[in-house]
C-alpha cells in the first residue's frame, strides 16, 4: 500500500489516520463573451499579435502556462480538512 502525508501538517495517512481526504483545485482563465464592435474589426490586428507575440516571447513557459491553467492536488488528514472547509482561501472568513 502506498504511504501518504497530509500536505498541511505532514501527518502520515492511512497509518495514523484511517481517513484522508483530497482535495483538487483548478485555477484558469475565465472567458467571458465578447462584443466585437466595428473598431475592432477595424483595427490593426497584424501590429497587436506582433506585439503579443514579442511580449509572450520574454515570458518562461510555466508563467504563459499559468495564465491559462493550472491544477493542484493535495492530500489532508480528518484535522486539517475541517481547517480547510472552514478557511479555503487565507485571509478570508469563511
Amino acid at each position: 500500500m502506498d504511504s501518504f502525508t497530509c500536505d498541511m501538517c505532514g501527518k502520515v495517512l492511512l497509518a495514523e489516520e484511517n481517513t484522508r481526504y483530497i482535495v483538487k483545485i483548478e485555477v484558469f482563465a475565465a472567458y467571458d463573451p465578447l462584443e466585437i464592435t466595428r473598431q475592432d474589426l477595424a483595427g490593426d490586428h497584424e501590429a497587436e499579435m506582433a506585439r503579443l507575440l514579442a511580449q509572450m516571447r520574454s515570458m518562461s513557459t510555466e508563467k504563459l502556462e499559468d495564465q491559462v491553467y493550472r491544477s493542484f492536488r493535495f492530500d489532508l488528514c480528518p484535522g486539517c480538512q475541517e481547517k480547510y472547509l472552514a478557511q479555503p482561501l487565507p485571509g478570508k472568513s469563511g
